[in-house]
């Protein structure tokens, strides 16, 4: 399992976005969908019961170590598929 850290900016998003750090590991450790991104990144979704099922997206730079988590919301454009 890699090792992640929270970028300033995700760390921020967290707050904001009333998102609940457990619920990034979560993803992390057992994502719904795993992509690369066409920006290089990693790119972490599942759904969050506790938020309706809403579909949290967790991008991650796999290119460094600890790889970092850079950014994460809820994504609308997401549906649940399960």
């Amino acid at each position: 399992m890699p090792v992640f850290e929270f970028s300033s900016h995700a760390r921020e998003m967290l707050k904001e976005r009333n998102i609940n750090e457990d619920w990034v590991w979560r993803i992390l450790n057992s994502p719904d969908e795993k992509l690369m991104g066409s920006d290089g990144n990693m790119h972490y979704s599942g759904a969050i019961e506790e938020r309706g099922g809403k579909i949290l997206h967790v991008v991650v730079n796999s290119a460094i170590q600890p790889n970092r988590i850079v950014t994460l919301f809820f994504d609308r454009r997401l549906l649940r598929t399960k």
